[in-house]
């Protein structure tokens, strides 16, 4: 008898398996904001070089700027990088039909002059994050990514040796408590500390949350979960957009998006450890206990319940590089990650770049993964895994690339076709995270059937 079976036996997807399954997602819902923060706590607003310091100007005379700031090489709107070096009041009365290429310039030797009304405040106004500095709000991000990175390499160990349920609960608390810390960050080089802490715990509860939420799922109900479930990371970028709009500070924003991880925290104490990891490391009677656990919930009469105390293991071992089929599914696998990851935060990081409200841009981004997931979930349930997956990389790579030949005087349309390559990305990422787990072969466990004794039942 496999391990399906015996969760059937159990219940099946019953009350525990909705219960652990909505808990263990819950935290999806800011884990995207998670993602995709530094698009309004590091979001660039309009800016321009401080004037001389013994010039100043109310705001009724701020039309005044011009004999000041040049206009960029656009000449729509004021250079953010350099100013005059001499005040040019007769620009006032030239209506800007002057010749100004012979005119001196500087650098904003006295800082910048930040524009209020679509951030109060953000890390590159705090810290003048701009002009040869700019390069560092993306640095913000890339750093983030690499504690993600790492704590992939760490978590996935630790959880292999400590068990999902401890490394979960962990990362809930590490995220709660850095990620709080972040909002106090004094200096631009703790925050980049911070968020790399904070990359790594956001790695270790998606890894081992989708473990564990797998691992108590019978395998025939694992793709319909699978699906739902990620609707809560698209629910939650639709979150962030709206408490970005209503925040607008990034130390505020910050705060909100990670305290309610202490409440994630404090219920994830009620989860189950996984059966399957616990037999593999000879801990049976914990796992009978909470198989046993799992079919009172689901209101399984303890009398059906038949186990057996010792279990037959049969262990198959797979090399992930030497052996040949293996190694191709890795690199093929490994490609596909990189493909969907590349494409996908290549447009979602950088929202500003479309000339739209970057809070309206947040939303239809969020909103275009909710039929791009169902369709997902129609093309897994009727073309299979291979088709979907290729389908999906196929179509976002066509709309992207088409994207690169719209002029960028056609922003409705480069925007349209935006929305629908991140729209196959998002189904990329739903198909590849089913696929991975299905094509990589899983430690095998056999049950002898046999009646366990009433009184141990009663005594776990």
């Amino acid at each position: 008898m496999g391990f399906s079976d015996l969760l059937q036996e159990a219940g099946g997807f019953g009350r525990f398996q909705w219960m652990h399954v909505t808990l263990i997602s819950l935290p999806g819902l800011l884990l995207a904001s998670q993602n995709l923060l530094n698009n309004f706590v590091s979001g660039v607003p309009t800016h321009h070089c401080s004037l001389p310091a013994n010039y100043s100007l109310p705001d009724y005379q701020k039309q005044l700027v011009k004999a000041f700031i040049p206009l960029d090489p656009s000449g729509n709107r004021l250079d953010r990088c350099r100013r005059y070096v001499e005040p040019q009041w007769h620009l006032l009365v030239t209506n800007g039909s002057a010749n100004v290429s012979h005119l001196k310039t500087e650098e904003c030797l006295d800082g910048w002059t930040f524009d209020h009304s679509e951030f109060l405040a953000t890390t590159i106004s705090e810290w003048d994050l701009v002009c040869s500095l700019r390069p560092l709000k993306q640095m913000i991000q890339t750093i983030y990514m690499g504690g993600v990175l790492t704590g992939a390499i760490i978590f996935g160990g630790l959880s292999d040796r400590f068990g999902r349920r401890s490394v979960l609960i962990w990362s809930y608390l590490q995220l709660a408590i850095l990620g709080c810390s972040a909002a106090l960050s004094p200096t631009y080089s703790v925050y980049c500390i911070f968020r790399f802490l904070c990359g790594m715990a956001v790695s270790g509860i998606i890894i081992n949350g989708v473990s564990l939420k797998v691992e108590w799922i019978p395998t025939k109900e694992r793709t319909l979960v699978g699906t739902l479930t990620s609707f809560f990371f698209t629910f939650g970028q639709l979150i962030l957009a709206g408490l970005a709009y209503w925040l607008r500070d990034w130390r505020k924003l910050q705060v909100v998006v990670c305290v309610p991880h202490f409440l994630f925290f404090a219920y994830s104490w009620w989860f189950a450890e996984s059966a399957r990891w616990l037999v593999l490391n000879r801990r049976s009677d914990k796992a009978l206990k909470n198989l046993h656990r799992v079919a009172r919930i689901n209101g399984k009469p303890i009398n059906q319940l038949t186990l057996e105390v010792s279990f037959v293991l049969t262990v198959i071992s797979y090399d992930l590089v030497k052996t040949r089929g293996m190694r191709r599914i890795s690199i093929c696998l490994m490609a596909v990650w990189f493909a969907t990851s590349f494409a996908y935060y290549g447009l979602v990081m950088d929202l500003q770049k479309f000339g739209v409200s970057i809070y309206v841009m947040q939303i239809i981004f969020g909103a275009v993964d909710i039929p791009s997931k169902l369709l997902a979930l129609a093309a897994l349930t009727y073309l299979g895994r291979r088709y979907s997956q290729a389908t999906c990389l196929f179509m976002s790579a066509l709309v992207i690339f088409a994207n690169i030949f719209i002029p960028p005087d056609m922003q409705v349309l480069r925007t349209v076709l935006a929305c629908l390559g991140k729209g196959f990305t998002s189904s990329s990422f739903t198909v590849v995270y089913l696929y991975t787990g299905e094509l990589y072969p899983t430690i095998g466990i056999s049950f002898t059937r046999v009646t366990w004794p009433r009184d141990q039942l009663h005594m776990s």
